[in-house]
């Protein structure tokens, strides 16, 4: 017993300092998608009203960036492997802060005469930076936390990347109300500058890891194991993609309260699993956790679907963010088996490229099937999806089973 004490002693240290290593990491995401948050809420009424353009320009406008990470997220992992995530990162912190340069720029811009479409195509440029410094900062710091703890602490690190994702958006949100109420519309940019002024010495001064040894896989090989997992992330974060963009007209087509409740509860659950639940998967293994959180994602979209009120599509709403929440991060553990360490960056980026594409289509999409029968077979139409992500994740769990050694 006295032996059994100094164990479990140092293995609670080792928990720390392992703690320790990946927090001091991924603070770097939790900047990069504050900034992100920060003008979520300001920019489209700016565009409508500042600028006088309609509602599919301010919508536009937001969707830039998210446009831009698509296109950049696969390099971005590459990158992280050939020059380093730490030097990743940093190109990440700093294509964040010329963002929010050109951000502050945009009233300069009204001032002098550049008119509306100038003020537009500044903005437009702006985004083009921030989803560049999202994927970059994001994708990097996953990949270098990663170096730091070992590829055991994969699932950890990935969770509390998303703790730090999400985080940071709902943040930032509010604080740039806060701050363009306050100062300004430029002082939104501003703030975005002073975060990556702040974060970039940070990153500059933490230790690099250290490089990895041996001949990178071709990309093409990497591509080739990660794609199966990816296609189940998209066909899960349609789900996500689903709530996010047509919540609010569902509840208002019944004339409902709470919509942005139900965004809350759906956040909430999430970060909440990422939080409570972040080590079963070092204990049940990545496919059975996506196999469970597709089954609560299910339930809950189709709890959303065929509510009756709004207090049970609330709940179908946080049900559906319980389980999706761990979906990322199980799928990914399986992904990388087997990929060594100077090829993970690429892998990830490369799997993070699908929950963009399933985001980014999920409007368009999910859109005419709504045109066509209405919300509430949206909604479903993201249940079956969902559905068919744990069907796809269940095949190659039994290809994984028949090929695994017994015993």
């Amino acid at each position: 017993m006295q032996d059994g004490m100094p164990r479990r002693a140092t293995r609670r240290a080792r928990r720390i300092v392992t703690m320790r290593k990946i927090l001091s990491t991924v603070c770097f995401t939790l900047v990069a998608y504050f900034d992100i948050g920060l003008p979520l809420a300001v920019l489209p009424p700016y565009v409508h009203d500042q600028l006088g353009f309609g509602a599919v320009m301010a919508g536009f406008a937001v969707s830039a960036a998210y446009i831009s990470t698509l296109l950049s997220r696969a390099l971005a992992g590459r990158m992280a492997d050939l020059i380093g995530p730490k030097r990743a990162v940093l190109i990440g912190l700093v294509a964040d802060g010329a963002s929010g340069l050109l951000l502050a720029a945009v009233p300069l811009v009204g001032r002098i005469g550049g008119g509306a479409w100038s003020g537009m195509a500044v903005i437009l440029a702006s985004r083009l930076f921030l989803g560049i410094g999202e994927s970059w900062v994001s994708t990097s710091s996953i990949a270098w936390a990663i170096r730091q703890v070992g590829p055991r602490n994969t699932a950890v690190v990935i969770s509390w990347n998303g703790v730090a994702t999400y985080g940071g958006i709902a943040a930032g949100a509010p604080v740039g109300v806060l701050f363009a109420d306050a100062f300004g519309f430029e002082a939104v940019g501003g703030l975005t500058v002073l975060l990556s002024l702040v974060a970039f010495p940070l990153a500059l001064l933490k230790r690099a890891s250290p490089p990895a040894a041996g001949t990178r896989l071709p990309f093409r090989t990497v591509a080739g194991q990660v794609m199966p997992f990816g296609w189940g992330l998209s066909l899960g974060g349609l789900g996500f993609g689903t709530i996010a963009a047509f919540i609010t007209l569902y509840y208002a087509s019944l004339h409902w309260g709470g919509a942005s409740q139900s965004l809350t509860l759906f956040s909430l659950g999430f970060v909440a699993t990422r939080l409570i639940f972040g080590n079963v998967i070092d204990r049940f293994g990545g496919y059975r956790v996506a196999l469970a959180s597709f089954a609560g994602e299910v339930a809950g979209l189709t709890l959303l679907a065929l509510a009756p009120t709004s207090g049970v599509a609330m709940a179908g709403a946080a049900l559906s963010g319980f389980g999706f929440s761990l979906v990322f991060p199980a799928l990914a553990v399986e992904a990388v088996q087997g990929i060594p360490d100077n090829s993970r960056g690429t892998a990830l980026g490369f799997y993070s490229v699908f929950l963009d594409v399933s985001l980014g289509f999920a409007g368009p999409l999910v859109g005419l099937v709504v045109a066509q029968a209405g919300y509430r077979l949206a909604f479903l139409t993201a249940a079956l999806a969902a559905l068919a992500g744990g069907g796809l994740t269940w095949m190659l769990y039994r290809r994984v089973r028949r090929t695994r050694p017994a015993g």
